[in-house]
């Protein structure tokens, strides 16, 4: 057992890199926008994934992670890489070129309703109650509100960007329930797990580059800082972070950073991107926060109160 002197001091470290958790993936978004004034999608995409994958590496080196051996667990992990990297990395990218990241951040926070859905439907891996039900439905109708289909310009133009954004979140609810239906029987630790599926993807970006990574760029100093911040960062480092949070608090206050990213990238947008929101988008969002709550179990209903 640790002593309690050891867990006190380790407290601030853990909150500290919490805060980072919610910071740099909150980030994550403004990173993409900048980026793409000198890079395609394409290349947001292979740049945040080959430096993530580089950084784990490292890591996975320094700490001497030992990489499974059974050929099963790979072809898992490739479906993994595929759904929970590739597609979503590229839908959020090429989607931030139709919409502000600010939109983007917010409608990633719809992952924990698309987990549930994926995680009840498609694997039946858990069961959700009333309660949880409810939270479904009522994030469901927080996307109809920020997606906002009554307004004219939102059938014209960032209909496309939404729409990528609503489909890599469901990527991501896919992987999730994915993941704990076939991967967590075989409780690969979590560094090689981060390792294996984004060195996956790296693996596929690059066997991608002709198609994906082929246009001209014009970098500057801000591009390549955001692609730095977006790969080494929000795809690496903070995977570590995410580690060790979830090893000292558990996954339920782990999964809090869910309410701290889209806060972050909705001020990072409208600040430093001058991004303006419509008054739908922050109502739809706090529909959307209540039906994670919900969903999560935050918030627990009686059958009674449900009927």
């Amino acid at each position: 057992m640790t002593p309690p002197s050891t867990q006190t001091s380790a407290q601030p470290r853990i909150v500290l890199q919490f805060i980072g958790m919610g910071m740099i993936w909150g980030a994550s978004f403004l990173f993409m926008k900048v980026a793409l004034e000198g890079v395609s999608f394409g290349q947001v995409a292979w740049t945040r994934i080959m430096l993530g994958a580089l950084t784990l590496g490292i890591i996975a080196l320094v700490t001497r992670a030992r990489l499974p051996r059974q050929p099963i667990i790979w072809l898992h992990y490739a479906i993994i890489s595929i759904t929970f990297c590739v597609i979503p990395y590229l839908l959020f990218a090429w989607a931030e070129q139709y919409i502000s990241s600010s939109l983007a951040s917010i409608l990633n926070a719809v992952t924990p309703i698309t987990t549930a859905i994926m995680a009840t439907l498609v694997f039946r891996v858990e069961k959700l109650n009333w309660g949880q039900v409810l939270g479904v439905l009522v994030g469901m109708v927080g996307v109809v509100v920020i997606v906002a289909p009554w307004q004219v310009g939102a059938l014209l133009g960032d209909w496309r960007g939404q729409l990528a954004c609503l489909g890599a979140v469901t990527c991501y609810g896919f992987a999730l329930g994915y993941l704990r239906k076939f991967l967590a029987p075989y409780k690969v630790p979590s560094i090689t797990s981060a390792f294996m599926y984004i060195g996956m993807a790296a693996v596929i970006m690059a066997l991608l580059t002709p198609v994906v990574a082929w246009h001209p760029v014009q970098l500057d100093v801000w591009v390549v800082l955001s692609l730095i911040g977006l790969g080494a960062l929000g795809t690496g480092v903070v995977y570590i972070w995410n580690m060790n949070v979830l090893a000292a608090w558990g996954p339920t206050a782990t999964s809090g950073v869910t309410y701290v990213t889209p806060v972050v990238g909705v001020i990072l947008g409208v600040l430093l991107l001058q991004e303006s929101l419509g008054w739908h988008e922050p109502v739809g969002a706090v529909l959307v926060f209540i039906g994670i709550l919900l969903t999560q179990q935050r918030i627990r209903l009686s059958r009674r109160v449900v009927a």
